[in-house]
C-alpha cells in the first residue's frame, strides 16, 4: 500500500504520456474548453484613445469655464478640433478627438446653457480619465496563452482579438462502468438487499462538470465472464480513460484487480493510505499507439466520488495545467476522531464568519452515506501523522 502523495505522483507521470487531440470550435460554444494554441492580437486593444467615462473631453488648461462645441457618442466619433476654452461631450468608450488629452467626469461640472462650469471641490489633472490604444495590449503581442481555460473574461478577449472560431484541446472521453449484484437501475425501487445503481450517475456528473465528455456504460452483476466482456468491449472503445466501480477489495467477488490483467492493463498500484476509498486500482493499457488510462474505485458510493475529487479530477487539471485546486485553510468547528495513520478526506462543510473561514465536521462519515455527502460543501483533509484534531486547529478544505 502505497501513500497518497505517491499515488499522485504515479498517476501524473502516465497521464501526461496521453495525446493531446486539438479540434476547432465557436467561440460560443468554448466556454471551459482549454486553448490549444496562443491567441495574438490582430490589433491594438483598445484600437483608439478613447473616454474612460461619461464626461467633458478637454486640451488640458488651468481653467475652470469652458464652451461645450459638440458631443462624441461610442461608435458615431467626429473629428472636432479643439481651443483651450472647448469641449465636447464624451460617452464612455467614445474615441477621443484628435486634439483631446483629458476627460472631466460629468459629475464634476455644472452645466450653463452652452458652457460648463468645473465644480468647486473638484479637481483635475492632464491625461485623466483615458484609455490609451493599446494600454491593454498591442498588436502581434499574446493576448491570451496556449492552455488558458476559457471562461467569460477571456472569451471577451478573444472575441476582441476576432476569433470567432478557436482551436482548443479535445475532452477527454471517460467512460464509467459499474459492477454489483445488488446494484438496480434507479427508475426501479429497491428490494430486500437491492440498491439503485447511483455511482454512475455521481460519475458522469462530476465528469460533465469538469468539461469532459462521460460515457455511461452502465452496470453489470458480479459474473466473471460478463464482467470480463464488458471490460474487453470497453477498453477496445476510442476512450481516454475507464472507470469502474466496485470490484476492488479484497472479497470474494472481487475480482476486477484479476480480470484487469487478464486484459492487458499494466497495474501501476492498487490501494492507497487514505480514508475514504483505500483500495483503489489504477493501471495503463496500450494497444497500437492507443493509450487508456484505468481506474478502479470502491462501490461505496461516498468512497468512489472521493476518489475521484482527489485523485482524477487533481490529475486532469494537471494534464491540462490547470493546477489550482480549490483549498481553502479554514478553523474547525467541531472536534474529529482520527486515530489510524491514513490520510483522511472528510466531509465538511466550509463557511466565512467575520472575514475568518470555518469548517463544521459534524458529517457521518460513513462511506454509504450519500445523503451527508450531498450536504457537504468540502473535504476536511487531514493528514497521515495527524491524530484527532480539535475546534479552533486550522485544516485544509478540497471545495467540492
Amino acid at each position: 500500500m502505497i501513500s497518497y502523495n505517491e499515488a499522485i505522483e504515479i498517476i501524473k507521470t502516465e497521464i501526461r504520456k496521453l495525446t493531446f487531440q486539438t479540434e476547432e470550435v465557436n467561440l460560443l460554444n468554448s466556454l471551459n474548453c482549454i486553448l490549444a494554441e496562443d491567441v495574438i492580437a490582430d490589433v491594438d486593444l483598445p484600437p483608439f484613445d478613447n473616454s474612460a467615462m461619461d464626461g467633458y473631453a478637454v486640451k488640458y488648461s488651468e481653467r475652470k469655464k469652458w464652451n461645450i462645441i459638440g458631443e462624441v457618442s461610442a461608435g458615431n466619433y467626429s473629428s472636432i478640433k479643439l481651443l483651450e476654452n472647448d469641449a465636447v461631450l464624451i460617452t464612455t468608450g467614445s474615441k477621443l478627438p484628435t486634439s483631446a488629452d483629458t476627460v472631466i467626469p460629468i459629475e464634476d461640472v455644472d452645466v450653463e446653457g452652452k458652457q460648463f462650469l468645473l465644480k468647486p471641490d473638484a479637481a483635475f489633472k492632464k491625461g485623466i480619465n483615458i484609455r490609451a490604444k493599446g494600454n491593454d495590449i498591442q498588436k502581434r503581442k499574446t493576448a491570451v496563452d496556449r492552455m488558458t481555460k476559457i471562461n467569460p473574461q477571456v472569451a471577451a478577449v478573444l472575441a476582441s482579438c476576432g476569433k470567432e472560431k478557436v482551436k482548443v484541446n479535445c475532452k477527454l472521453k471517460m467512460a464509467v462502468l459499474g459492477t454489483g449484484d445488488e446494484l438496480i437501475p434507479i427508475a426501479q425501487k429497491p428490494t430486500e438487499d437491492k440498491l439503485r445503481a447511483s455511482n454512475n450517475y455521481s460519475l458522469y456528473a462530476a465528469i460533465a462538470e469538469i468539461n469532459h465528455l462521460p460515457i455511461n456504460l452502465g452496470f453489470v452483476k458480479d459474473d466473471k465472464k460478463i464482467v470480463r466482456q464488458n471490460i474487453k468491449a470497453a477498453l477496445e472503445m476510442d476512450i481516454d480513460m475507464l472507470i469502474t466501480t466496485g470490484g476492488v477489495s479484497v472479497g470474494k467477488y472481487d475480482f476486477l484487480k484479476e480480470l484487469f490483467k487478464e486484459a492487458g492493463v499494466k497495474e501501476k498500484f492498487w490501494r492507497v493510505n487514505i480514508k475514504p476509498g483505500k483500495p483503489i486500482y489504477f493501471g495503463v493499457y496500450e494497444k497500437e499507439k492507443k493509450r487508456t488510462l484505468v481506474f478502479g474505485l470502491p462501490g461505496n458510493p461516498v468512497s468512489c466520488l472521493v476518489n475521484f475529487y482527489v485523485f482524477i479530477k487533481p490529475a486532469i487539471d494537471y494534464l491540462y495545467q490547470q493546477n489550482k485546486i480549490n483549498i481553502l485553510t479554514a478553523l474547525l468547528d467541531d472536534d474529529i476522531k482520527k486515530k489510524d495513520n491514513k490520510r483522511h478526506f472528510s466531509r465538511g462543510y466550509i463557511y466565512e464568519e467575520n472575514g475568518e473561514w470555518k469548517v463544521k465536521a459534524k458529517f457521518s462519515q460513513s462511506s454509504g452515506n450519500l445523503v451527508e455527502m450531498s450536504r457537504a460543501n468540502c473535504l476536511i483533509v487531514i493528514d497521515e501523522e495527524k491524530i484527532n484534531p480539535v475546534k479552533g486547529e486550522k485544516v485544509k478544505c478540497i471545495l467540492i
